[in-house]
């Protein structure tokens, strides 16, 4: 009972202390909930089945990422848990002076995270579930959900899963905390505040060569993400320009922390001038002998920040374009006379491939008539004496060297000029002309763009059935036949039509607009025409039809971008709490630490302002450095991202950037705030 009452005692005489604590173990518990209750809070949403479907996988996902987020926060705890214990060394010592055993002073510890943990995650699930209503609004609101039935939902799921998590940190920092304490010394907890690192200056030639060194590195590896980011022939080489970032920074963090001194003390003037010369020595050797950590914190802001800055678009990005890239209704294609050698079908099936798409569903019955208000029906061609390599001409061993990824042997898709224009204006876009000896290539997906423009620039000459044909044009144009929420169309060659041999039909396309205006109508259409009842008797009669439709499409979109939306948020979040908390706990450690030179500096006859002032700037510095080398790392991170988001959309990325520093200015901004108050309080002068 005793020690029950002196630990509840010294949480609220150390409660300035522990407010880093609390407020890391208050986020890391709501936002942790947050992200776990959204299972709950979808199931009252009104959503078609198969967003339903979307939503659940969404929440698996979320639950998976949620053990990763638990190592990161776990790791967290017991990190702020040693500066706890570090903070308190010369009260333990007085413990055992006074006869108290490590094994009570490990109780006191275990009572005090106890109660630490009942506390934090009280407020924690309560500001959670606050937040989770929230939450809930942008669900739906991304979903495009009825929010008729909303109401407030309490996630027991949620709950029970925050506290076995948060439960299992707790027992691991308790059991970290006796570990600790059995392992210490009086002589070590008495005089531990008296310890201070010494200051070493490194050679400041070398120091300069090295960070002349890491900044053409770095900006080589800038090039590679940006300018050069087309020479990146697979996902794996842009491991190449990640690795060589992430050493140049640590070398940067090194180089400067011999530096920034000689260079500050080079100016007499300014490095005299009132405490400048006490907060330099004290940033310089902080940095000095934080490289690895300002190193990793300056590397997970840089994450969180284009984590948060694409994923927050992505969804947007995917859905922006889906009236422009999905201008029809419904589109269904079927393979025209298959091979009879291709073993991949039956012999039904390749017999049925004699039919058109609307020649097959008229054979189960559908009535197409009665739901569909207009459609237009075109065939693509293909021929083996004309393939992706046969179109680039003088230019194949430069594409070729370069990108070696790609199926050069692929046939060509070819369509007659009157079918395309046939579809351009159902669609609603640009019409072409053509004589009989020219060729147009329309395609929209940007790495293909690159590749097929430098050879119709050189006016490459096709062999298309038998006809030399030229280009029209010295680049493609815009367009596409297959309805999609991106810019994927490589290339289609337009012909004119008598060009063309009938027999090389390839693709049969059946594209149509519903009569049906409202999503309920449109929903029931797609069911009758191509629902499991339809699928079924397709299958039933061996007759292959594949495609999609505006809605699902716009689904899928929706699906795919709030899922990287949500699981960006979470890790980048959680990343952001976690950068500042480190950089938080480690100079309050530090002001700890301090204690003594700051009462040297009153006795100097320093007043309290300046002391305020120096201990404000030294703090700002320090959370200031990695982010602004952050910043500049994102610049160009954020660039490449551009280039990824470009193939699924043109939603611009600064609304988000706008959103991801707003977030970094509350959390990042939050700790910093927190950490000069319990800084100016822990260095204060005892009355």
């Amino acid at each position: 009972m005793m020690l029950c009452k002196l630990s509840l005692k010294n949480i609220k005489k150390s409660f300035k202390d522990y407010a880093i604590y609390f407020f890391t173990l208050i986020l890391g518990v709501s936002i942790f909930y947050v992200f776990n209750a959204i299972d709950s809070q979808t199931i009252l949403l009104d959503v078609t089945s198969s967003t339903m479907e979307i939503i659940k996988l969404m929440t698996n996902m979320l639950s998976g990422v949620s053990v990763f987020v638990s190592f990161i926060l776990g790791f967290l705890i017991i990190y702020a848990s040693r500066f706890l214990i570090k903070r308190r060394n010369k009260e333990f010592g007085i413990y055992m002076t006074l006869g108290m055993s490590k094994r009570k002073i490990s109780m006191i510890l275990f009572i005090e995270t106890l109660f630490i943990g009942i506390i934090s995650l009280v407020v924690g699930l309560g500001l959670g579930f606050l937040l989770s209503q929230l939450m809930s609004l942008l669900v739906s609101n991304m979903f495009e959900a009825d929010m008729t039935k909303f109401e407030f939902v309490f996630s027991n799921t949620a709950c029970i899963k925050t506290l076995i998590y948060f439960g299992i940190m707790y027992l691991l920092v308790m059991i970290f905390n006796t570990i600790n304490i059995s392992k210490c010394k009086l002589i070590d907890l008495l005089h531990a505040n008296k310890k201070s690192e010494e200051v070493k200056l490194k050679n400041p030639v070398l120091c300069t060569i090295i960070f002349v060194i890491s900044c053409g590195v770095l900006g080589y590896a800038y090039y590679l993400v940006t300018g050069g980011v087309e020479n990146l022939q697979n996902a794996n080489q842009i491991f190449i320009p990640i690795i060589m970032g992430v050493v140049s920074t640590f070398f940067i963090f090194w180089s400067l922390s011999g530096l920034l001194l000689r260079i500050f003390q080079s100016s007499k003037k300014h490095y005299y001038k009132g405490l400048n010369s006490f907060t330099l020595r004290q940033i310089s050797s902080k940095i000095n002998t934080t490289v690895v950590q300002m190193t990793i914190i300056c590397l997970m802001l840089f994450v969180t920040i284009c984590v948060l800055s694409s994923s927050l678009c992505l969804k947007n990005s995917m859905s922006a374009n889906i009236n422009e890239l999905a201008p029809a209704d419904l589109e269904l294609t079927a393979l025209i006379n298959i091979n009879k050698e291709d073993n991949k079908y039956t012999d039904k099936e390749k017999e049925n491939s004699k039919y058109t798409v609307k020649e097959k569903l008229e054979s189960i019955d559908i009535d197409i008539n009665s739901y569909i208000k207009d459609y237009i029906e075109i065939n693509t061609y293909r021929t083996k004496d004309l393939t992706f390599k046969d179109t680039l001409g003088s230019k194949l061993d430069i594409i070729q060297d370069q990108y070696k990824f790609i199926a050069y042997n692929t046939q060509e898709d070819i369509v007659k000029l009157s079918e395309y224009n046939k579809l351009a204006k159902f669609y609603g876009n640009e019409e072409f002309t053509l004589n009989e000896d020219e060729y147009i290539i329309i395609a929209d997906f940007a790495s293909m763009l690159e590749l097929r423009n430098m050879s119709l620039n050189d006016k490459e000459n096709i062999n298309v059935f038998g006809h030399t044909l030229k280009p029209k044009y010295t680049e493609c144009q815009d367009g596409f036949i297959d309805m999609s929420s991106n810019h994927i169309n490589p290339g289609i060659i337009i012909v004119s039509d008598n060009i063309v041999d009938e027999s090389s039909i390839y693709r049969n396309h059946f594209i149509a607009k519903y009569k049906a205006t409202s999503k309920d109508e449109r929903i029931k259409t797609e069911k009758y025409l191509i629902g499991e009842d339809t699928s079924k008797k397709l299958d039933d009669n061996d007759l292959l039809i594949d495609g999609t439709s505006k809605l699902a499409i716009a689904e899928a979109s929706t699906g795919l971008g709030a899922m990287a939306t949500f699981i960006g948020l979470y890790l980048g979040i959680v990343f952001l709490i976690s950068s500042a908390a480190i950089l938080a706990l480690k100079e309050l450690s530090e002001s700890s630490d301090n204690k003594i030179r700051f009462d040297m500096l009153r006795r100097i006859g320093t007043d309290e302002s300046m002391i305020n002032k120096a201990l404000f700037r030294q703090i700002a510095i320090f959370f200031m450095f990695p982010l602004l080398i952050a910043i500049i790392h994102s610049i160009f991170g954020i660039q490449f991202c551009s280039f990824i988001l470009s193939t699924l959309g043109n939603e611009k990325l600064l609304p988000s950037i706008i959103m991801t520093a707003t977030f970094i200015v509350i959390i990042y901004g939050g700790y910093f705030i927190i950490t000069y108050l319990c800084s100016k309080n822990i260095i204060k002068e005892k009355r």
